[in-house]
């Protein structure tokens, strides 16, 4: 979660967010005096309304930072004994309402799903990274106005989006390969019975330092590899996916 956008809590939260983040302004305050008749209630509505404008999504209330909590009790003027709080479900679904309202966010899961899928899968023809593509569907959620999904569902959702681009990727390229060229890429996988090795192991060697023996070394191997086959016509179309990826300084993982 830490290599994405997705907004989260700081383990340590400093003055300054605080005071330009969490601090309720005085309409905020009025508005949730009149929405509220208990201390607790007032305390909770305001936490939620600072913390979903700056996360997106519900947290449940014991998991925002007692930084944060105390901020707001003493912007609110309340006793320190005064803790956020909920007498029901009810008064929850309330106050989540109230919030959406405030902030114009919808809570729509189907569609949240629908928009960061669409936006995933179009990412995904040439992005690989995976924060990259979690990356995508939160600017596609926040530009709708919808509220977040859990990490663990957007997380998911990548695995399984990607894995379906990335196969159909390989069906394409695959589809292509035929004859002896594609022969011989199959027999790259097969084992030396007594080195136990394969030759795959030498497709994905990596330049070494930048010395002339070096150098010299992998323009063999690059000749190598351009011998296996039409490649440019296997790849074509692909190929651009693969810059991005290295571009980004990501691993490159369209093999």
């Amino acid at each position: 979660m830490e290599r994405t956008a997705y907004p989260q809590f700081k383990r340590v939260v400093s003055a300054r967010e605080l005071r330009e983040t969490f601090t309720p302004t005085i309409d905020e305050i009025r508005w949730a005096r009149e929405k509220t008749r208990s201390e607790q209630h007032l305390l909770a509505l305001v936490v939620l309304l600072k913390v979903v404008a700056r996360l997106g999504h519900f947290p449940v209330l014991f998991e925002v930072p007692i930084a944060i909590v105390e901020h707001v009790r003493i912007a609110l003027e309340l006793k320190p004994d005064i803790e956020p709080g909920h007498d029901s479900d009810r008064t929850l679904r309330f106050h989540k309402s109230l919030v959406r309202e405030r902030l114009g966010i919808t809570s729509d899961p189907e569609r949240a799903s629908a928009v960061a899928e669409a936006a995933i899968r179009e990412a995904a023809r040439t992005k690989d990274n995976l924060p990259d593509l979690i990356n995508v569907a939160l600017e596609e959620l926040v530009r709708a106005r919808l509220e977040l999904p859990g990490y663990t569902t957007l997380d998911e959702m990548v695995g399984t989006i990607r894995t379906q681009v990335n196969t159909a990727v390989f069906a394409g390229i695959a589809a292509r390969m035929s004859g002896p060229a594609a022969d011989e890429v199959d027999a790259l996988l097969k084992a030396d019975p007594i080195r136990r090795r394969s030759q795959f192991d030498q497709v994905k060697t990596v330049a070494g330092a930048p010395t002339v023996g070096n150098v010299k070394d992998h323009v063999k191997h690059l000749a190598w590899l351009d011998a296996l086959g039409p490649t440019e016509e296997w790849l074509d179309g692909y190929r651009r996916r693969r810059w991005l990826s290295r571009r980004r300084g990501q691993p490159d993982r369209c093999r």
